[in-house]
């Protein structure tokens, strides 16, 4: 065998670890879904890479690079179990966690709790440190004071702390000063200044961002310890890259020293990845087994938030603008305590998982739906090698059915026989799937309609293993006429990990109105951004990226005004009055005026700086038929009645290959739903398009 080179993605979910070999010299992308190993993911990723490993055929020194995605932080910030951590902060400022933004909850609910702190009243410390709004240092700790905080926090016995300075900002080297003095009097204690994670003005949402580094770094530490560990007794020395919440990669000891830039990775790479399907405008949706979360792309990028909520609390990093929107395929079905139905928002996780698994649960999912109406087969689930138990589905969807008080209902089983207890069970699915569909269609609308968008305009890319089952039938809810199914739908995210780019954001908040002499300001930051940002490529993969491409952005807003804008800069025409027309330009665009002659504030100057990974190989299609022949047919349930489906086996279907629904095409680790009055065909890609043939927007609401 010759030498070649191959990058894996690797994105551990609640339910599955998928992973991807992509491996250009041979023109293969390999694919494999791994049971997760929830007490250690490290575990599943080492099972799935080897299995991973023989299935391409590929020894371990031919691992060029290793790209992982995982949820561990996400789920230690949502479920609260971090470290212990402690904060350092200016005097007069130890209730900065407690006070926040002063916001209720929820502004009509009189019993909404408050989030609990990450870090408690009694382990925060406060030291005189502190800088004016211009930088200027107002009070400085001598040897003897940081002696004194290093003693308290000792005390606390925290496993890690956080440094928050006021106004730290504008001088991030003043509160790395404070945070080195502690470092050097607790060698063993890892302390995050607030400034190097993130120099942005609101000294809240800053504190929050250094005790959420703090709080899942030795967790984090732990695992890739653990995974590098695994991931070398292999025998793959390559080197290992952890997905970024702005959907690209760094480095494992960057990943290490900043976790709080991974806390939404796995979701972010796959919607990096079908942005660059090329399909235009779409609304990715990637429906796992615990949630489903959708992003939107429009021109080829997919959106960014620099203001997201994690776990009750706001995040100010960059991120890939990702929103849960219900169910995944483990969510459970269930009655609430007023008779009605519901889908989840808990879930049956990877153990025991839905009822069909057969690993000892009881609790019917939406994994269960499918299988009861029909749009997954039991013998084929993940081609074969873990078959279900259609049984088992059944039997706990009719205690559903009982707490309905079903009373016994009968109806025409799709065979044709009369069948009680079955038809309850089949009905009850049928239900669930329209409840969990009609939540995440309200979900989307909602999302679309705050950014001012049609659903009806965009492309639906699904993926995940139940996205591309469910797509039609949010399709058809929300009035989306065309579905583009990629044909690794279901490890999507191992694959957007796999083709991850470098990538980086900078920030450094400025607070001063727009003139000649803060446009220089502006100008020099963004210089010292730039040498940051490609020092820290350099630092990345041995220089090899080293030639980065870099964009850069500055918020700004007219005085008087709560928000900021993000505009687009040119580094090479960074003057006050360049600079004021791009803002007023912009603000045009949005909002339809400009106000020339107000007061321009300069918000936070921002850079981008990416490292292009290689292109992944195309998928290698041969030519169709046109017409292809069904390998099966099968009786399915589809908007609850019942159809005479062909089933089409993925593999089997080639480049200009078309037919209309009903039909169900099935993969080995995912199954695509065609209903009646949508087509479907195959692209040059092997994406498989689905578009509606009835012009009907939306069935359920035609008079």
């Amino acid at each position: 065998m010759t030498a070649t080179a191959a990058r894996i993605g690797i994105d551990v979910g609640g339910t599955f670890t998928d992973l991807v070999a992509s491996v250009p010299e041979r023109g293969l992308v390999v694919h494999h879904k791994e049971p997760s190993t929830p007490a250690d993911p490290s575990l599943a990723v080492a099972d799935g890479l080897a299995a991973l490993l023989a299935r391409a055929d590929l020894r371990p020194e031919e691992v060029t690079g290793l790209v992982h995605g995982t949820t561990i932080g996400l789920n230690a910030v949502i479920q609260r179990r971090g470290a212990r951590i402690a904060l350092v902060v200016t005097e007069g400022y130890r209730d900065i966690l407690e006070i926040g933004r002063s916001r209720m909850p929820s502004s009509f609910d009189l019993y909404a709790g408050k989030e609990e702190p990450l870090v408690p009243r009694n382990l925060i410390v406060e030291i005189s440190a502190r800088l004016g709004p211009g930088g200027a240092p107002v009070a400085e700790p001598d040897a003897a004071e940081l002696d004194r905080v290093a003693a308290r926090l000792r005390a606390t016995g925290a496993d890690a702390a956080a440094v928050v300075i006021l106004h730290g900002y504008t001088d991030p080297a003043f509160e790395e000063g404070v945070a080195a003095g502690l470092r050097e009097r607790l060698p063993l204690l890892p302390v995050t200044a607030s400034a190097t994670v993130w120099p942005e003005v609101r000294e809240y949402e800053r504190a929050l961002v250094a005790c959420m580094n703090a709080y899942i770094q030795p967790l984090m530490r732990d695992y890739f310890a653990r995974l590098e560990g695994r991931v070398r007794g292999l025998g793959v020395s390559a080197p290992i890259f952890i997905s970024a919440s702005n959907g690209g990669s760094m480095s494992l000891r960057s990943a290490a020293e900043r976790p709080v830039e991974t806390v939404l990775s796995g979701p972010a790479a796959g919607v990096a990845a079908a942005a660059r399907l090329g399909a235009g405008a779409i609304v990715t949706f990637d429906m796992g087994g615990t949630s489903s979360d959708i992003a939107v792309s429009v021109d080829g990028s997919p959106e960014l938030a620099t203001h997201t909520t994690v776990g009750g609390l706001p995040l100010i990093v960059p991120v890939v603008a990702v929103h849960a929107i219900g169910a995944g395929g483990g969510s459970v079905i269930r009655v609430d305590g007023q008779g009605v139905l519901k889908v989840g928002p808990g879930s049956a996780g990877a153990d025991p998982g839905p009822a069909a698994y057969g690993r000892g649960g009881d609790r019917p999912t939406v994994t269960d739906c499918y299988l009861a109406t029909g749009l997954i087969d039991p013998r084929t689930f993940l081609g074969g090698r873990m078959p279900l138990d259609a049984g088992a589905s059944f039997k706990a969807l009719s205690g559903v059915a009982s707490h309905l008080a079903s009373g016994g209902e009968r109806g025409e089983h799709p065979s044709g026989e009369v069948a009680g207890g079955e038809v309850a069970a089949y009905r009850v699915a049928a239900s669930a799937l329209r409840v969990a569909t009609a939540g995440m269609a309200t979900e989307l609308q909602k999302i679309m309609a705050q950014r001012g968008l049609d659903p009806r305009r965009f492309a639906l890319v699904p993926f995940g293993g139940a996205g591309p089952t469910h797509a039609a039938m949010l399709a058809e809810e929300v009035g989306i006429a065309h579905i583009v199914v990629p044909p690794t739908a279901a490890t999507f995210c191992a694959l957007g990990a796999a083709g991850a780019d470098l990538r980086r954001d900078f920030a450094r908040s400025l607070r001063r109105p727009l003139d000649a002499a803060s446009a220089t300001r502006l100008a020099g930051v963004l210089a010292e951004l730039s040498a940051q940002a490609r020092e820290w490529l350099a630092e990345q993969d041995g220089g090899a990226r080293s030639r980065g491409r870099l964009s850069f952005a500055a918020d700004m807003r007219y005085s008087g005004q709560a928000y900021e804008l993000r505009v687009a800069l040119d580094p090479g025409r960074l003057d006050a009055g360049t600079v004021s027309e791009a803002f007023h330009a912009e603000h045009e665009r949005l909002y339809g005026f400009r106000d020339q002659g107000a007061t321009v504030e300069l918000g936070t100057a921002r850079l981008g700086v990416v490292g292009p990974a290689a292109e992944l190989p195309p998928a290698a299609v041969p030519p169709g038929t046109g017409a292809p022949r069904p390998a099966a047919r099968r009786r399915v349930m589809l908007a609850g009645a019942w159809h005479d489906a062909r089933v089409h086996l993925r593999e089997s279907l080639g480049v200009g290959d078309a037919f209309d629904g009903p039909a169900i095409v099935e993969q080995d680790d995912t199954t695509v739903v065609v209903p009646p009055g949508w087509s479907a065909d195959v692209d040059e890609a092997g994406n498989l398009h689905l578009r509606r043939t009835d012009g009907a927007q939306n069935p359920r609401r035609k008079a």
